[in-house]
């Protein structure tokens, strides 16, 4: 094993049932990870960290052709670099293209865990689709994770992440997991988010390559059925079959009242029982991910006009999506000195949460989901608050500030929360200081970590987080397009 460029598997293979938490700090301590010395060589130098040709999972001539366009356009050396190993990482090192029964498959781990999640293997390509109407090859790795997801729901519409195969060694931290486990799936905690990034996926690829080739009958049944979860999941007519608990020290790894979560009055809105954090939600009316099933439901509904030509599943779509966007406005919003924000978490008693977490769907990314404008005032004075001491897990430090969460700790910042300020700001001066705390938080190493602490970058969590990684190549990709002028100045970094 060539430790450059590969991080060890072998969470994989421990027998003990290690909670989440504990591999991946395992892994972090591990000799896969850039020693001192070598941070410091690659510091001087800049020296690529991608894999040698030879060793890369899959390899684009658009993406390597717009990578070269980019990284020329970029006067920071220490940026350009980050962009170059950043960029290109999901396809390096994380997807297995693969076919059955003689279509396209693709399997996208998300970097350290050797597990799908349909979030984050649809955030992971997200920056190649612009590119897919030109690469034939592309095509068919976005064919093949849309059949892969297609399946994944068609298995179980509750679970969040999935294994390779049903004979694939299962996660330790989820063995003995109480809910209905499947072969095949890799986790089953219920987030809304999950099956919304799917149809996000499928919908702008559809948009981006007028390719209606991976939307046939298995499709159509899985979106059906995503729909349906989310029905049961208003519960209107009780809490239905999910459930889920796990032995665990960690409380935001289970959930209360028999696994069922804490009560809510059925408004409307769509229970989730686990943030995109994988986190467990304090009250089940997750705004964010209701705003963002919103916006995906009338995506799906445009697609199954469109498509197979479904007007009635279309409709139904539609409904659902303005049932959701009606309750959302109704209950999803509180009064904060004397002015309206979004909360983030409610129950529709009257009792509401006002935090931001750094995962994506959150308050501060509403706007990159379509769930509003970047101008909409509502958003606007959420967006304030979320970046202000009036969030909890808003983290100011030595090194940066930035929004964390209760997934790791107190005072660690999630780079990717930095990463969506820049997306979603319209002010050149935030999006350059953006920048700056991006470099600062690396550690040497080249790329995006899951966290670090506000005062010191080398305590991170994470060294091989795919999903960080390609947020940031979008968000150089879009400077490069939409504020060129940021990339070209090297002084103001």
């Amino acid at each position: 094993m060539n430790n450059d460029f590969e991080l060890t598997s072998f969470h994989i293979k421990m027998q003990k049932a290690y909670t989440r938490r504990e591999v991946l700090k395992s892994v972090a301590a591990s000799p896969f990870i850039f020693s001192t010395a070598r941070i410091a060589r690659a510091d001087q130098n800049f020296a690529s960290r991608r894999p040698p040709q030879s060793r890369r999972k899959f390899t684009s001539r658009a993406v390597e052709e717009l990578l070269s366009t980019v990284k020329a356009k970029i006067a920071d050396p220490e940026l350009a670099w980050m962009f170059e190993n950043c960029y290109p990482n999901t396809l390096d090192t994380t997807v297995t293209p693969g076919v059955i029964n003689g279509k396209p498959d693709t399997f996208v781990i998300t970097g350290d865990i050797d597990a799908m999640w349909l979030r984050d293997s649809s955030c992971q390509v997200w920056p190649y689709l612009q590119l897919a109407k030109v690469d034939a090859d592309l095509r068919l790795l976005f064919q093949g994770l849309i059949a892969r997801q297609t399946r994944c729901i068609l298995l179980d519409p509750y679970a969040n992440a999935f294994l390779y195969d049903s004979k694939s060694k299962p996660l330790s931290w989820a063995v003995g997991d109480l809910t209905e486990m499947r072969p095949g799936v890799a986790e089953r905690k219920w987030e809304v988010d999950s099956l919304c990034y799917c149809i996000r996926l499928a919908h702008a690829y559809w948009r981006a390559t007028e390719d209606s080739s991976p939307f046939g009958a298995d499709w159509l049944h899985a979106m059906q059925l995503v729909t349906a979860t989310f029905r049961e999941q208003q519960r209107k007519s009780g809490h239905g079959n999910y459930h889920f608990q796990r032995r665990t020290e960690t409380p935001t790894d289970t959930q209360a009242l028999g696994g069922y979560g804490n009560p809510a009055r059925p408004v409307g809105m769509i229970y989730s029982m686990f943030r995109p954090s994988d986190d467990a939600c304090i009250y089940p009316l997750f705004v964010p991910a209701n705003l963002f099933a919103m916006v995906s439901l009338r995506q799906l509904a445009q697609m199954a006009s469109a498509i197979p030509h479904d007007d009635a599943f279309s409709n139904e779509c539609n409904a659902l999506a303005t049932e959701i966007e009606s309750a959302a406005a109704q209950y999803g919003r509180m009064s904060v000195a004397g002015q309206e924000v979004w909360a983030y978490e409610v129950d529709g008693f009257g009792n509401q949460l006002f935090i931001d977490d750094a995962n994506t769907p959150g308050l501060l990314g509403l706007p990159y989901l379509g769930c509003c404008s970047l101008d909409d005032a509502l958003y606007r004075r959420t967006r304030i608050r979320i970046l202000s001491d009036a969030n909890p897990y808003f983290f100011k430090g030595k090194v940066a500030e930035g929004i964390g969460g209760p997934h790791e700790a107190m005072d660690m910042i999630w780079p990717m929360s930095i990463i969506m300020r820049a997306l979603t700001s319209t002010d050149d001066d935030e999006i350059r200081q953006c920048l700056r705390w991006i470099k600062a938080s690396h550690a040497g190493t080249g790329f995006i970590h899951e966290t670090f602490h506000k005062d010191d970058a080398t305590r991170f969590t994470r060294s091989w987080f795919a999903w960080a990684n390609s947020l940031f190549g979008e968000l150089i990709v879009k400077l490069s397009q939409e504020r060129p002028w940021i990339l070209k100045n090297a002084e103001r970094h």
